[in-house]
Order: structure tokens, then sequence, then C-alpha cells
């Protein structure tokens, strides 16, 4: 389970419903990310929020289809869907929308996966998502319930620090691609390679800095050091998702820094050394 305080900023989606998507096409984008395009007539409901817009996703598993998966996810149908047998239930992880796009010829999603080491989901048996992304075909169905927005919109005209290792960078992506032009601020990007650093359209005023992980190194420590030598105050927002370890440490340096706790937002998505 994720560790998070992002329920408190989220911002619900107006609709929420399982939308029926089908995969266009996939494209290794970097050694560490496969990105797969969907498409589908649901798409048409589906509302762009922007920033780290995120949804469950709802995988078939061994060619079957989706009729188990529920057409909503409160409590009380996640439990039920808890309860089936994991040889049949779809797989169930989530994502973040990395774009979308309307076009005439019919709308398209795209959906970054992490797909070196232990995989985009850290799921300790079984089918995972990254695996089902490396084989996915055109025609493929996926399922999508929205959940909405985890950044916190109120700390908008503030100075900002986001951090995110691979596992968030489509997060972190979508955030400073939605700032307001003129926000200013740093963004600190880990990743697995040289390879994996990308162009992201942040406003002139944020100062992006990628970081590329050494071999061995626990995933997060390097941008966790790089949290640690840089200088924010009080008047801060700051952002940070990835392994637990580095949305725990960074937050912590930041409330040391004097940031207030309720302008911080973090999520441990994983937690390097656990496989589930």
């Amino acid at each position: 389970m994720a560790r998070t305080n992002m329920q408190a900023t989220r911002t619900k989606p107006e609709r929420v419903e399982l939308l029926t998507l089908h995969v266009v096409r996939t494209e290794r984008i970097s050694p560490s990310f496969i990105r797969v395009v969907f498409g589908g007539d649901d798409l048409s409901r589906f509302t762009h929020m922007g920033y780290d817009q995120w949804f469950r996703l709802f995988l078939p598993v061994d060619g079957g289809d989706l009729t188990r998966a529920p057409q909503k996810l409160d409590t009380v149908s996640y439990l039920k869907f808890l309860t089936m047998a994991k040889a049949s239930r779809p797989i169930l992880r989530s994502y973040t929308v990395r774009s979308l796009r309307r076009l005439h010829q019919g709308d398209e999603l795209d959906v970054d996966f992490v797909v070196h080491g232990t995989g985009d989901d850290h799921a300790p048996t079984g089918p995972t998502a990254a695996g089902w992304a490396l084989g996915a075909q055109p025609g493929d169905v996926a399922g999508l319930i929205d959940e909405g927005i985890g950044f916190d919109r109120d700390a908008l005209g503030r100075p900002i620090a986001i951090v995110a290792d691979e596992s968030a960078l489509p997060a972190a992506a979508g955030i400073l691609e939605s700032l307001p032009r003129s926000t200013k601020g740093t963004a600190i990007l880990e990743v697995p390679t040289d390879a994996d650093v990308r162009t992201i359209d942040a406003p002139t005023g944020i100062d992006v800095t990628w970081i590329t992980r050494e071999p061995g190194r626990r995933p997060g420590a390097a941008a966790l050091d790089a949290v640690t030598r840089s200088s924010v105050s009080p008047d801060h927002a700051a952002w940070v998702a990835g392994e637990q370890s580095l949305a725990g440490g960074a937050r912590r340096h930041w409330v040391g820094a004097g940031i207030p706790k309720e302008r911080i937002a973090f999520t441990g998505y994983w937690r390097a050394g656990r496989s589930g």
C-alpha cells in the first residue's frame, strides 16, 4: 500500500466509471520505459485534468477479458475484487496520464510503463503490468477508472520543488507541463540511464536537474542526496513521489527547512528490497 497524504489535496474526477480501451500501438521510448497508446470510443467520456492525473488500470490475464472488473472502485467493490481468484481476475495497478490527444480519427491516451529491473509495479508473483505492456498488441483490451489529481493546486503561485524517481516520472512530467508558465522552483528527476533523460516542457523558471543512478545504488538515493543539498524557503510548496525512502526523506528535509507539512505532497509508490 502506497504511503501518501495526497488524498487530502485530491481533486476528484466528475465521472467515475469503468472505461474500456484498446491498444493502438506501443513504443519503446527509452531503455526503462515503454509507452502504450490506448484508443477507443470510451475515451470521449474521459476528462483530461492535467497535472498528476492518475487512474486504476485493469489488464486481462491469460487472454481473458474485463467482465470481472468492477464498474467503480469503492471499498465494497474493491474487497469483492480481492476475493476473486488471482489466476482469473484482471491485473489492477495505478498509472498516470502522460498525454491525451483529441484526434479526428479517434482519441489517444499515452501511458508510460517502467519495464526494467523489478518492473513498474513491484508485484511479488504472477503477471505484471510491465510484462503486459511488453507483450501488448494492437487491439488488446484494458480498463480504466479515473481517480483525478493528487497535486495540490492551492500551491500554485508559490515557488515549488518537484522530486521523482522513474516510477513517478510520468506524474512529475505531467505536473511540470501543467504548471503556469510563471512558476519558479526546482525539479529533481532520477532515472536509471542517461538514455532515459527526455525533454519536458517545464516553465522556464523551473530548474530541472536530471540524475542518472549509479549501478547497484538504491533507487531514489541520489535524488534524496540532491534534495538535501538544495535550498528551499518556508514559502515553498513541494511534491515528491517514488521509492518510499525518497518520499519520506524529502518530506523530512523540507519540514526541517520550514515548509509547512500541509504544503508538502508525498507518495511512496514502492519500497526497495521488497517484492510487493
